[in-house]
């Protein structure tokens, strides 16, 4: 988030990128980068602006209707409060002008991720004499990177998650063992009461699929029809939840009620693989100093999914960004297929590593770890992730 202490890290990226600022614009949360940096809560519905120079102070262009999400704004900086459309422009025109900025654009829509700013917004800045160009770099290098109290806190939301996940998959077993098998949809209500009672946060709940259900990749159980999960069922829980104001950790667990079918093993182990050869090779470019893209990492991924047979199944991307603020985030992700996200994976960014096979009608498996890039290293969560099938 922009404040006086981040300003000048922010102010350093822009002159090394050439750019005279970022210009932030949000209407009714439609820009959850602007927001985020920004700093901006409470209700929003009218247009909210803030441009950062290269030099200089800040300016907050605020509708006089709605000042308090901006209750955090420095003193010390600008503000620009407006009533009409033309008070609007006129403050904008006043920053803006024969400047080149940043905004929440991306050409073609090659990453939708940062596409958050609408066509009219753009060409009014334009029509002010503006170059725009994509804020793509600096959403990697300063809205999406971590701090060290991210971190700490992520590693602490990772370890509780995979102790709950695996004994999910444990409890499942028992209940099919004992002939009173658990529901998918009593068994999330399980982990969403565990992550309660271990006051870890979500925006939605997890997702537990037996069967052919995993190979939906955003399956929902429901009470209205419930599937229970039985003795030869392979299991599937993926949830994700944070700390109050804390990063969130994001993890699959894979399990297999009763002993493994061939067919199952060879499933699991061409996902294993996948992930492992991702996380090998960014491990590798990072510890060598070298660059990497994250559509690198998903093509490592599935050259290995090609060599097992089953890339017509890899239906996803190989990975999402975690931001300090949304656990689908706005850095970089690892995808070369769905979107053209071609930016670089820096020091501080964070992201999943989840190659997956949904084979429908058949069975889903993925194994998700998170990576953080640290100097010189790679950092993956949880400390202890999953290596083999968990078989209960």
């Amino acid at each position: 988030m922009l404040t006086p202490e981040s300003l000048p890290t922010l102010q350093a990226i822009l002159a090394d990128l050439d750019l005279d600022g970022w210009l932030l614009f949000d209407f009714q949360e439609t820009n959850p980068i602007a927001i985020g940096v920004l700093g901006l809560s409470g209700m929003l519905t009218r247009r909210h602006l803030g441009f950062i120079p290269q030099r200089g102070v800040p300016v907050a262009i605020c509708h006089a209707i709605e000042p308090w999400p901006w209750n955090g704004w420095p003193d010390e900086w600008s503000r620009a409060p407006y009533v009409s459309w033309r008070e609007l422009e006129a403050a904008l025109s006043t920053a803006v002008r024969g400047k080149r900025v940043a905004m929440e654009y991306s050409p073609g829509n090659a990453v939708p991720y940062l596409d958050r700013v609408p066509a009219g917004a753009l060409e009014m800045v334009q029509a002010m004499g503006a170059e725009v160009v994509s804020s793509a770099d600096l959403v990697t290098r300063f809205h999406a990177v971590w701090s060290r109290e991210h971190l700490a806190s992520h590693r602490r939301a990772a370890e509780l998650i995979a102790t709950i996940a695996r004994e999910a998959i444990v409890l499942a077993g028992r209940r099919a063992a004992q002939s009173t098998p658990v529901a998918e949809h009593e068994l999330r209500s399980w982990v969403v009461e565990r992550l309660g009672d271990a006051r870890l946060s979500f925006e939605a709940p997890p997702i537990v699929a037996a069967g052919a259900n995993a190979a939906d990749v955003h399956y929902s159980p429901s009470p209205e029809r419930p599937r229970p999960v039985l003795a030869g069922d392979v299991l599937l829980v993926d949830l994700w939840a944070r700390e109050p104001g804390g990063v969130y950790a994001d993890q699959t667990w894979m399990g297999v009620l009763g002993s493994p079918s061939g067919r199952v093993l060879e499933v699991w182990e061409a996902a294993r693989s996948a992930r492992d050869a991702a996380i090998s090779f960014v491990r590798s470019r990072v510890e060598a100093g070298a660059s990497v893209r994250g559509a690198e990492v998903h093509e490592e991924a599935r050259r290995v999914l090609a060599e097992r047979g089953f890339l017509r199944y890899a239906i996803g991307r190989a990975g999402h960004s975690i931001d300090p603020t949304q656990v689908h985030g706005a850095g970089p992700n690892l995808d070369s297929v769905e979107t053209r996200d071609d930016r670089l994976l820096v020091p501080g960014v964070a992201f999943s590593i989840e190659p997956g096979i949904y084979i429908p009608q058949e069975l889903g498996m993925r194994s998700e770890v998170n990576a953080v890039i640290a100097p010189g290293e790679l950092v993956i969560t949880p400390r202890e992730y999953q290596r083999e099938l968990i078989v209960v």
